[in-house]
């Protein structure tokens, strides 16, 4: 049996992502695998239909649903969409495991085995597969570079026949993949940059890229590589010793963001009005609330002189890149699945069962599972 991956056009507004890019496409295409695109699905990240030389193209993503083995998708599926899956087949992309979850009730029922790449265990073997690491690196590039265009000041030092200028100071909270990612970039756009964890480990990998570590003598390590949540206490010790580098901060970059849960209120409009008129925050967990207090999501404010800005989707503003990335990521992906030509959901794989969610009938994922039957009673 042939088999066939699907590829829909994006629906979410402002997405210019494509889940597979057209060397990706080639690659299947080596081993049998027939893939179809809906028409124009990779136009916003640069690829047109005719780059797409090894796939069939389709006019409708019903098609593309309805006819597919695999259908891989870079947002969640919609309700219309699901509706469209062919009844067996196996989803296959970002499913924001954390809400609407009556979603995964109607996958449930058409026995979709939807896989989240969100939920892909931070493990060895799975770091090919990791599209939160993949598009958070993204991110952080991104979010230096919105930060340099709202700032109105050079990031380096500048020798002029006027004059000298100083380099601008840029503070970036939470050293995850984002915000390594952003203290590296604006380190090479020439800033002196800081850089602050909860979690102690990484500041070795701060000082590796030249930022100063600021440390606040708090140990949050948590579960995946995530901080734990801090105590009222630790809480009031972090903003206390946060507010002195804020204030002395021409760039803020906040990157503290965990799946699935509220964004860790960071910065308060206190910390804000201690900064100098014409300083900037680019606040890259506004879509999970924002780790300043006056965030408001895709929107940039000014208060007191500060301009905030809450960017929402910023992967999607690198759409080529994303897209190659995010592509790469599920190839790797397809690989655990697609063995000797055919398709073989191996549910003792630690990475296949850990990202499934439904299966066969069923809804696997424990949480998720909890949460619906705790909804329907």
């Amino acid at each position: 049996m042939t088999i066939k991956i699907g590829v829909p056009k994006e629906v979410r507004e402002g997405e210019q992502r494509v889940a597979l890019v057209p060397d990706i496409v080639n690659r299947l295409a080596k081993q049998n695998i027939q893939v179809s695109l809906e028409t124009g699905a990779g136009a916003l990240a640069g690829y047109t239909d005719d780059y797409y030389e090894n796939a069939e193209i389709a006019a409708s993503s019903a098609a593309i649903l309805g006819g597919s083995n695999i259908c891989l998708t870079v947002n969640p599926a919609t309700n219309e969409q699901i509706e469209q899956l062919k009844e067996g087949s196996i989803l296959i992309g970002y499913l924001n495991p954390h809400s609407d979850l009556e979603r995964f009730n109607k996958l449930k029922a058409k026995k979709i085995s939807a896989f989240s790449m969100e939920l892909v265990p931070r493990i060895s073997r799975a770091q090919a597969m990791d599209a939160l690491s993949s598009q958070a690196s993204i991110a952080g590039y991104k979010a230096v570079l919105l930060a340099s265009n709202l700032l109105g000041k050079f990031f380096p030092m500048l020798t002029t026949a006027a004059g000298t200028i100083r380099p601008s100071k840029v503070l970036v909270i939470g050293a995850g993949v984002a915000g390594l990612q952003a203290i590296a970039t604006a380190r090479r756009l020439g800033a002196i940059v800081e850089g602050y964890d909860v979690r102690a480990a990484v500041k070795d990998q701060v000082e590796s890229l030249g930022a100063k570590f600021v440390d606040i003598e708090i140990k949050a390590e948590g579960d995946g590589g995530y901080a734990r949540e801090l105590t009222d206490e630790e809480r009031q010790q972090q903003q206390a010793i946060l507010a002195k580098h804020v204030a002395a901060a021409d760039v803020v970059v906040s990157t503290a963001a965990i799946p699935g849960r509220p964004s860790p209120l960071i910065i308060n409009t206190q910390m804000v009005e201690g900064m100098r008129g014409g300083s900037v925050i680019v606040d890259l967990a506004a879509e999970g609330g924002g780790n300043c207090e006056l965030t408001k999501i895709d929107e940039t404010i000014l208060h007191n002189g500060v301009k905030i800005y809450g960017p929402a989707n910023v992967p999607s503003m690198l759409s080529n890149h994303a897209s190659e990335l995010y592509a790469k990521n599920l190839l790797n992906f397809l690989e655990l699945l697609i063995q000797d030509g055919a398709i073989n959901i191996d549910l003792e794989d630690e990475i296949l069962s850990a990202s499934l969610i439904t299966h066969d009938g069923e809804i696997r994922h424990a949480d998720i599972k909890e949460q619906l039957e705790g909804a329907s009673t």
